[in-house]
């Protein structure tokens, strides 16, 4: 198969037909002779970072040349493959890889990254052969954000909840024959350190069919210590010590009283070894090291006890966090903290180089966060701009990438075509009821576009 790219033409064409963005930009502007030679600006990615960099450039700049490229045959990076299906409002976090666990056997088949499991369920076309057998009847997701949580939502919520949004169908098919009553949520750390929000845990512990199971001792003490944390934190942890030490009221133990499923959430344990079966051809446990606090709140530490616990299941899943992977070895990168050397965007030491989003300062915030961050990159690029600090002189822009994409025979696929694309997968989806049934397999993409 021929190398390709994919491209957004002009931007302004974009402009024309986007769906409107959240969030306004600040109160910055900056003023640019008509006389000027337009700047041709190249932005890599098509995830909210390189979206919300391009709005700002060109909200102050209307004279930019703007350019949005992507590996993938469709735009929109993890908005499109990152959230969970029935979370469509959710549009929270992007990178190209996972943190490895570094513990023997988490190569066993049964061990999957949960950034890979989302890449499953939602269609992203490396993961589409994911194949993850929920035979067994527990599973394990090391990691308590909210991405350990949506993944345990979607393992536990009766399929025909999901049928109307867009999971994909071969991921819906296997979530039918799923066996998987019982899902373990576990954290280094206590009950005053999750990750999660109050939302994610408000929704699963109403989940239909489930109930959640909390050991009381895991929050002996806890009611003095958060008199003095801020809001947030205090009315997430107010929320976990009820379900933890309350008769559910009449509502809730009525719901919970038939539920067939189940969820817990398991603390001061951090992952020690995944035990293999007896033939050794699969994950059938995880060993798991007890854990201490050192210091308190946000800042405290997890240390081992000495003590080790073995929990049978037979799917782990590691949401441990994410990373960005380095993009060029022309571009700086620090491969311990996963980001681009940067001052508020502009790469360390390579001028005319900017960098927003995860890339830029780890992965942490949801999409509000890239959406202010990213302005704040195109702001730093148009003061450098103004004041003559990048490169001079006119730049070939697109022209001089198609001379070089048509040399080495790539075929880049453009706005229309995903045009094309789009409307297939909406179509495809409007006969079973869902938003759209996505496209999964590119050569598939490709014959569509009479490639």
């Amino acid at each position: 198969m021929a190398p390709r790219c994919w491209r957004w033409w002009h931007w302004s064409t974009w402009r024309r037909t986007r769906p409107p963005l959240p969030g306004s930009t600040p109160s910055f502007r900056q003023r640019f002779s008509t006389q000027e030679q337009p700047p041709q600006i190249c932005v890599v990615g098509s995830g909210p970072a390189g979206f919300y960099t391009a709005q700002h450039l060109l909200k102050h700049h209307p004279q930019a040349h703007v350019d949005i490229y992507e590996k993938q045959l469709v735009p929109f990076g993890l908005v499109r493959f990152g959230v969970a299906p029935d979370h469509p409002e959710v549009k929270s976090y992007g990178a190209e890889d996972h943190r490895a666990l570094e513990i023997p056997g988490e190569e066993l088949p049964g061990v999957f990254s949960a950034r890979a499991f989302v890449g499953w369920y939602n269609g992203l076309p490396e993961n589409r052969e994911l194949a993850p057998d929920l035979s067994c009847d527990t599973a394990v997701i090391l990691g308590q954000g909210n991405v350990a949580l949506d993944v345990a939502r979607i393992l536990l919520t009766p399929p025909e909840h999901l049928e109307k949004t867009d999971i994909t169908e071969a991921a819906l098919g296997v979530l039918r024959q799923s066996r998987v009553k019982t899902v373990w949520i576990v954290g280094r750390r206590g009950p005053l350190q999750v990750a999660f929000t109050i939302k994610e845990l408000r929704e699963m512990i109403q989940l239909p069919g489930t109930r959640p199971i909390l050991d009381p001792a895991d929050f002996l003490g806890l009611q003095d210590r958060i008199k003095d944390v801020p809001r947030p934190r205090k009315r997430l942890t107010e929320l976990l010590l009820r379900t933890a030490t309350e008769k559910p009221g009449t509502e809730d133990a009525a719901r919970q009283a038939p539920a067939s499923r189940a969820w817990g959430l398991r603390f001061f344990r951090s992952p020690q070894q995944v035990l293999p079966s007896p033939d050794g051809r699969r994950a059938a446990g995880i060993r798991l090291a007890v854990t201490r606090l050192e210091g308190v709140g946000e800042a405290a530490r997890a240390v081992p006890t000495g003590d080790t616990e073995d929990l049978p299941c037979g799917l782990v899943l590691s949401s441990v966090g994410y990373k960005s992977r380095p993009i060029d070895p022309s571009v700086p990168f620090d491969p311990k903290l996963g980001v681009i050397p940067n001052m508020e965007g502009r790469v360390v030491d390579v001028p005319g180089l900017y960098c927003s989003g995860w890339v830029k300062r780890g992965p942490t915030g949801v999409i509000a966060t890239t959406m202010t961050d990213s302005f704040l990159t195109g702001q730093m690029l148009l003061q450098d701009l103004k004041a003559g600090l990048l490169p001079p002189g006119p730049r070939p822009g697109y022209a001089a990438i198609e001379a070089l994409l048509s040399s080495r025979g790539v075929q880049p696929v453009s706005f229309s075509d995903w045009e094309k694309l789009d409307a297939e997968e909406v179509s495809r989806g409007k006969g079973a009821g869902k938003p759209r049934e996505k496209l999964l397999d590119p050569q598939e993409m490709l014959g569509l576009l009479g490639r």
